[in-house]
């Protein structure tokens, strides 16, 4: 199914406020409003046929091979298990740091774009409905597709609350067909979670700005989080104890990744 983009990204006077902010992201992933193509995936239809996920795995097996000589299963699950939870993620993350916005996030209102040439990750991010929650000084508070909230706390709540209905709905797709537990699957959204906020930070110049995005959206252990914000400042910078791990360490030759929760003491 193509949702076609609901305003039109020519004419920037006939955007709507959600539209305006994500036209202002550039962070060199395609962020954008609407879906211009039927190269992209919109989420609830890759979450209601799990079987997709398996194609999916095939297909980045494959490159696996040609990097590193062979694959292993779970390795395409746990590349897969982050970048799909990234999307949700890290589009909360960028609009709260740069707007102090959150969109919907249901499954039916965001959409990817995997790449077709070489690795076969996301490298486009949609979102495909006007609706955003925002604060009293929003300039755009009294906008019909606005929800306002009392303060940020009020709406990290939202945000966090928006992430995790999607990320269930992922858990209970995903999850028939890997082998991954729902409690693997759950440290992999909170790392998300507390990933796309730190991210949006250090995209934008303030990585502290970040960090204090993050506790205030996991400030301790909420259910079905498995986790607060484990960011800490270090004497090598911010650093964070990953809860959950792609696997990527079990390839051939492979480095682990910064912080594996397998492989670091």
């Amino acid at each position: 199914m193509t949702v076609p983009a609901r305003v039109s990204q020519k004419n920037p006077r006939a955007l709507t406020p959600l539209a305006e902010s994500i036209a202002r992201l550039e962070v060199g992933t395609e962020i954008r409003f609407g879906v211009p193509s039927p190269d992209w995936e919109i989420c609830s239809d890759l979450l209601a046929e799990p079987a997709r996920f398996d194609l999916w795995r095939k297909d980045l097996a494959e490159w696996m091979v040609e990097q590193y000589g062979e694959s292993d299963d779970r390795a395409t699950a746990g590349y897969i298990m982050g970048w799909y939870l990234h999307v949700p993620g890290y589009l909360a993350g960028l609009l709260f740091h740069t707007a102090r916005r959150v969109p919907t996030l249901k499954p039916a209102d965001l959409a990817l774009r995997l790449a077709t040439d070489g690795r076969p990750h996301p490298d486009g991010f949609a979102v495909l409905s006007d609706e955003f929650v925002c604060l009293p000084d929003d300039p755009a508070s009294n906008h019909p597709a606005a929800t306002v909230v009392a303060n940020e706390a009020a709406l990290a709540a939202v945000l966090r609350a928006r992430y995790a209905a999607h990320a269930a709905q992922f858990v209970a797709s995903f999850g028939q067909v890997v082998r991954f537990g729902r409690r693997q699957l759950w440290a992999a959204a909170t790392d998300m979670l507390e990933y796309g906020a730190w991210a949006a930070g250090r995209m934008f110049g303030d990585e502290a700005s970040g960090v204090t995005d993050a506790a205030l959206i996991l400030p301790e252990k909420l259910e079905p989080f498995v986790s607060a914000s484990t960011l800490r400042l270090t004497d090598d910078g911010w650093k964070r104890k990953r809860n959950s791990c792609c696997f990527h360490y079990v390839l051939p030759n492979a480095e682990p990744c910064t912080a594996c929760p397998r492989t670091c003491t």
